[in-house]
């Protein structure tokens, strides 16, 4: 095994190796930008490099400072985690010539799968599934009627220009196809001044489902079955699980084997993941791409099958032999992980940078029957960068099925605490309990159909309002009487008040508070059942845990000028706990107008200005691009709101702003 190798990466990953490193005695070096100097990778490494500024074309992508570091530390091999030059088959080739190991595929296998024609002739030569299609030269309407029959139905016709949507149709049978073979003709040469179509089979119900492989230097490869990656924004997953609800073992089987069939054409010698698109309508499976890297979402493989794949990387990358035959390969129960990003689910999931105030994750073991994973290379105090991509952590959960392993990470998610910035938790917290999400029909158009106008939180259930509202009074009693005893200690029960409203959102609960010894209450809600809360919570933290009726529940809140700020799950609403006077005179108060921001174009979040794409004086309508800021390694076009003509432009291309900067205003 080797002694020291060096990790070419960041952040999560980075830290994920290390975690197996130190576990088999290997050394680690890490290599640093500017702003990963104080990261958790280089606090944990055995040594850190420094390699340049904070964005990655200046550090991490720059072979020769990698190269340097390995030379000034003595570092054997170098793992690229995923991303930056884990797939740049020059730089494998480079380090094989310069005699440094790596830690990843031969350069041949990167640089076939990493091309988009040959690969899938590569696939289609292995015996591989592609999607049947003609891309040659369609003369008329009845050769497209002869292709779709060949292909099986239904079929999309397509311009070969086509773009933004336009010169695209779908034919489930022959009329079909004589109607919009030459519309699509005449759209494509209208559009795009180009006529050429082709035809390709049309995937019913498309789910993104990838076979997880592992090969030696010794002509050895097996598969370790396959994760289910549909759940998707913008093409960016947001939640994985394995196994795959759609798969049953005989398509599991077939899957596996192409996979594997296909790693061997390419002499595949580490771990790789051979993507398919699948449908859910018939469970016919086509190739899409092969990843030469480690994927983001291994964990879940590794919590079903009990394989650490950074430890297999490592021995084969050393010459040893895949002890693992594909017998051994079973599996056990469940996994889920969801990413948890810096970004604002609320504001259509813009990017959220700054400093992680608070950063309590939930604790890795034991949870509600089942496992929490935490995969994460950032801690509290630590600053959410511009440069690099917006993902946090992972939260991984097991169970003994799905769903438990979703309830598992449900609850999770309500013990992952973060302030400072924004994160999607409320989003993926909404996912996870979503009806159609939880019958296992899914498809990668999930998002979209389910969340057509974006997110904006859903409808607190009845037990939610229940959770919420019986923390919200505990919480204000409890620090209520707490301070109606000058001398620190708890006032007795008799000095208590016990009347009470709590608000929630523009609703009015009265409520009965009956504080028991510390920890403990009976809370009647309107009039109605009496609950029993007891729960370790005291001032100072942001998570009221504990058990109501006897039920184990956790709510994240934090203090606000007003009142508190509760949330579960995808749920967030305000709590005012008042005497039921003030709460009287609380409902007569009119609401406050919001200002009016329809004239001002303000930056969404830290970023940099790519460019101002309008000039002062100039007319602008509604929806019209102004500008765009960079942020997270993702361009943001930003929109006029109304109407408007240009009255100050305050940035030019190439600033910095902030949160809520105005960029440009209009009369």
């Amino acid at each position: 095994m080797f002694k020291k190798i060096l990790i070419a990466n960041r952040g999560e990953i980075a830290v994920r190796v290390i975690k197996t490193c130190r576990r088999l005695g290997v050394q680690t070096v890490v290599v640093y930008s500017d702003a990963d100097a104080d990261s958790m990778a280089v606090e944990m490494a055995d040594e850190a490099i420094h390699i340049g500024p904070s964005p990655a074309a200046e550090s991490y992508l720059v072979a020769d400072k990698i190269i340097d570091a390995v030379r000034q530390t003595g570092a054997e091999a170098i793992h690229p985690g995923f991303g930056f030059l884990s797939e740049n088959p020059a730089f494998a080739k480079r380090l094989e010539e310069e005699k440094i190991g790596w830690i990843g595929p031969n350069a041949y296998a990167i640089e076939a799968m990493g091309d988009k024609i040959s690969s899938k002739k590569l696939a289609a030569d292995a015996g591989v599934s592609t999607v049947p299609g003609h891309m040659g030269l369609i003369e008329d309407t009845a050769e497209a009627v002869k292709i779709s029959k060949e292909i099986g139905y239904p079929v999309m016709i397509k311009a070969s220009a086509g773009g933004g949507g336009k010169g695209i149709r779908v034919a489930a049978n022959d009329k079909e196809v004589e109607e919009g073979f030459p519309a699509v003709k005449a759209e494509a040469k209208s559009s795009f001044g180009d006529d050429r179509v082709f035809i390709e089979k049309f995937i019913l119900e498309p789910r993104h489902i990838e076979i997880q492989v592992l090969g030696d230097k010794h002509g050895n490869c097996i598969y370790l079955n396959e994760r289910e990656c549909s759940i998707q924004r913008r093409n960016q997953k947001v939640i994985e699980e394995a196994p795959s609800p759609l798969l049953d073992p005989e398509t599991r089987k077939k899957m596996g084997e192409q996979a594997v069939a296909l790693a061997k054409a390419v002499n595949y010698d580490s771990a790789g993941t051979v993507e398919f698109v699948a449908s859910g309508a018939d469970k016919g499976f086509y190739f899409l791409e092969m990843n030469t890297r480690l994927q983001v979402e291994h964990p879940v493989t590794e919590l079903i099958t009990g394989v650490d794949l950074v430890e297999q990387m490592l021995r084969v990358a050393y010459g040893e032999t895949l002890k693992l035959k594909q017998s051994d390969i079973k599996i056990n129960g469940w996994a889920v992980e969801s990413r948890v990003y810096a970004e604002d689910p609320y504001r259509n999931f813009l990017p959220s940078i700054g400093r992680l105030k608070r950063f309590h994750a939930p604790e890795e073991g034991e949870l509600a029957g089942g496992i929490v994973r935490m995969d994460s290379g950032v801690r509290e105090g630590d600053e959410i960068s511009m440069f690099y991509d917006p993902m946090i952590a992972k939260l991984i959960t097991h169970g003994k099925d799905r769903d438990q392993a979703l309830d598992v990470h449900g609850e999770a998610l309500d013990r992952f605490h973060i302030e400072g910035i924004q994160d999607n938790m409320p989003f993926i917290a909404a996912v996870i309990d979503e009806k159609r999400f939880r019958s296992g029909k899914i498809t990668t158009a999930y998002i979209k159909d389910e969340f057509p106008e974006g997110f904006d939180g859903v409808e607190p259930t009845e037990t939610q309002v229940t959770q919420l509202i019986c923390a919200a009074a505990y919480v204000h009693g409890f620090m209520t009487r707490r301070a109606s005893d000058t001398s620190g200690r708890i006032a007795p029960q008799a000095e208590a008040r016990r009347e009470w409203v709590v608000i929630l959102g523009d609703k009015h609960y009265p409520v009965t508070l009956d504080l028991g010894d510390v920890g403990e209450a009976e809370i009647t809600i309107d009039g109605g059942k009496t609950h029993t809360l007891v729960t370790p919570w005291h001032p100072g933290q942001h998570l009221v845990e504990g058990l109501l009726d006897g039920e184990p529940f956790a709510v994240k809140f934090a203090d606000r000028t007003e009142g508190y700020l509760f949330r579960h799950r995808g749920v967030a609403l305000r709590a005012l706990v008042c005497t039921p006077k003030v709460a009287d005179l609380h409902s007569r108060l009119p609401e406050k107008e919001k200002p009016d921001t329809s004239k001002l174009i303000m930056s969404p979040m830290p970023g940099l200005v790519v460019s101002i794409d309008v000039e002062i004086g100039q007319e602008v309508q509604e929806g019209e691009a102004v500008c765009v800021v960079e942020a997270m390694k993702m361009q943001n076009i930003i929109r006029a709101e109304a109407n408007g003509t240009v009255k100050a432009i305050n940035v030019g291309a190439g600033d910095s702003v902030a949160a809520d900067e105005i960029m440009v205003e209009f009369d």
